[in-house]
């Protein structure tokens, strides 16, 4: 299969947010690690269904919802960090992963946009 970049990115950070979710789940913690599953594991499965988008819209769309996903996971992260349920340290690399996936999806889904115009 072709390299790409944000497609395995993506799929890295899946498999750290399931590791984080079975700390949680240790913690007792079952509404946030639930959400922040759910939110971290659908960026990498949107990606995946736009790089099989059957037009430019729909890769679009995918790719939209994929951006929408991460910003959803760094609020999750943040909310995790803030409220102290788990310490600042253990949660930086995944905010500065979850930020980057936001910049490189925020970049794909501006330039498409502007291809479509």
């Amino acid at each position: 299969m072709k390299e790409n970049l944000v497609r395995d990115k993506s799929y890295l950070f899946a498999l750290s947010i399931i590791e984080l979710y079975k700390i949680l789940v240790e913690k007792n913690e079952f509404v946030m690690s639930k959400q922040v599953l759910k939110s971290g594991t659908s960026i990498g499965a949107n990606i995946e269904e736009a790089l099989a988008g059957q037009s430019r819209p729909d890769f679009l769309s995918k790719m939209s919802i994929a951006s929408k996903e991460a910003r959803e996971t760094l609020y999750w992260l943040r909310l995790l960090r803030d409220s102290n349920t788990l310490a600042p340290e253990q949660l930086v690399d995944l905010i500065d992963e979850s930020e980057s996936l936001i910049n490189i999806l925020t970049s794909i889904v501006k330039t498409t946009a502007i291809k479509k115009a």
